[in-house]
């Protein structure tokens, strides 16, 4: 493969690649074709797409699966002649599931210039996927009303840096929500929650049955002393009322109604960026679209930072959420042509001036590659957080919810039944039962399918 690399890339392109200057010649023969699994980042891929294939001369196609269906996609997509050429591997339950397909990227250049080599999915002997970004979770919050708020008298807090466990957010939040008025007459802001609404909907509810999860998952795995990665096959759900005291947070801090969270009508983004919320559970990747003018958002970036998820287990030792379930991997069933010219693609995506600024400042992505430096370095303050209560000595926490098995079935089952327990239909028991027997059953038959 290294042999295969070094003649295609010799040249005009070689070049090209350490100075990030266009180059008219085609690079490769064959096709590529990105199957992507990140619906935000879906224009951004486009256009460097056309950028590569003015470049080069190689088609270069980009199919965006919509929230919550990139597994039933990649299926699709897989069967067919012209099958992607990159896919999502976001664990190694998926890269079992798929090992046929993945190529051994051990000794690429994309490998090579990997930074951290623990960012990758390894299988089976070989490096099945490479993560293409690496990213962070929590509380995003907008720490000038926070502030602002704590010189109220009586306020829960002097400022927002005493917001370190779980029971002083829920009380700040709670406080916050029966001020409203007060805090916009005092302060002349807009708001109208605490929260920002928990969508339920297919466009948002992976932020509860992923991100949120991710907590009794992680304190779990780490008790029972598994990896916390790879997770077991049966999960007593020991810390699922911790997670429950969350969901109850974010729903009654909020004025979304409880009974209309599937309804797809809610727009959690908005409201913290005009001002409307204070706090609002989601990731790095919501920085650059929270501070981008074309939005008209009111929200300014040194109003932002994050906090982590508290879950009232080891609030005094916990970090952000840090990890990736974005990992390329390139199908090894494709033509050599097509493997070729993919790798090519991907080189030239991480090396070039035109793919690391779609990547860095258009995607607003951290990227895990030593070339992107200077002005392809992360400009994230969500990420910037990140940093901050590591070098505080906090421990980030890990994605655990890389571990789940048949991920979009076992995540549906848990909604449905956090919906029916939020909207006053059932009890919580059902979203328990979701979550611990769903697991494994799930786990059950991801393993009977690999068979």
């Amino acid at each position: 493969m290294k042999k295969a690399m070094s003649i295609l890339l010799s040249g005009v392109m070689a070049l090209s690649m350490l100075t990030g200057a266009s180059f008219g010649v085609q690079a490769a023969e064959g096709r590529v074709y990105l199957l992507n699994f990140k619906p935000e980042t879906d224009q951004a891929w486009k256009a460097l797409a056309k950028t590569y294939q003015d470049q080069t001369g190689v088609e270069v196609n980009v199919l965006t699966a919509a929230a919550g269906t990139y597994s039933d996609t990649m299926r699709s997509e897989m069967s067919k002649s012209s099958a992607p050429t990159i896919f999502n591997i976001g664990n190694t339950a998926a890269a079992q599931t798929w090992n046929d397909y993945t190529l051994d990227l051990a000794g690429t250049s994309l490998y090579d210039h990997l930074t951290d080599k623990s960012l990758t999915v390894n299988y089976d002997g070989k490096v099945a996927a490479i993560a293409n970004c690496y990213e962070c979770y929590g509380i995003i919050y907008n720490k000038t009303i926070v502030n602002d708020y704590a010189t109220l008298d009586n306020a829960v807090i002097a400022s927002a840096d005493e917001i370190r466990s779980l029971d002083t957010l829920i009380a700040v939040a709670e406080d916050i929500n029966a001020r409203i008025d007060e805090i916009n007459d005092e302060f002349g802001y807009d708001l109208i929650e605490a929260f920002a609404s928990a969508g339920l909907d297919d466009g948002s509810s992976w932020r509860f049955s992923g991100h949120l999860a991710n907590l009794p998952l992680y304190y779990e795995f780490l008790e029972d002393g598994c990896d916390l990665i790879a997770g077991e096959e049966a999960i007593d759900g020991t810390y699922l009322d911790n997670y429950k005291k969350v969901w109850d947070l974010y729903v009654g801090t909020s004025a979304a109604n409880p009974k209309t969270l599937m309804s797809g009508t809610l727009n959690a983004e908005m409201e913290l960026g005009m001002g409307e919320a204070v706090f609002y559970q989601n990731g790095d990747w919501e920085f650059s679209p929270l501070t981008n003018p074309d939005n008209g958002y009111l929200v300014e970036a040194e109003d932002l930072d994050m906090l982590p998820i508290y879950f009232g287990v080891d609030d005094e030792n916990e970090g952000l959420c840090v990890g990736t379930e974005n990992y390329w991997a390139v199908n090894a069933k494709a033509s050599q042509a097509d493997i070729d010219a993919t790798l090519a693609f991907l080189e030239w995506v991480i090396t070039s001036d035109e793919g690391r600024d779609g990547m860095a400042n258009a995607m607003g992505l951290s990227v895990p590659f030593d070339t992107f430096t200077g002005d392809y370095a992360s400009k994230n303050a969500f990420a910037a957080a990140g940093a901050r209560y590591m070098a505080e000595g906090k421990t980030s926490v890990a994605w655990s919810f890389n571990a789940t098995p048949n991920v979009d079935t076992w995540r549906k089952d848990v909604v449905t039944a956090l919906n029916a327990y939020t909207d006053g239909s059932a009890e919580w028991d059902g979203v328990v039962s979701a979550f611990v027997d769903g697991w494994a059953t799930q786990w059950q038959l991801a393993a009977q399918a690999a068979e």
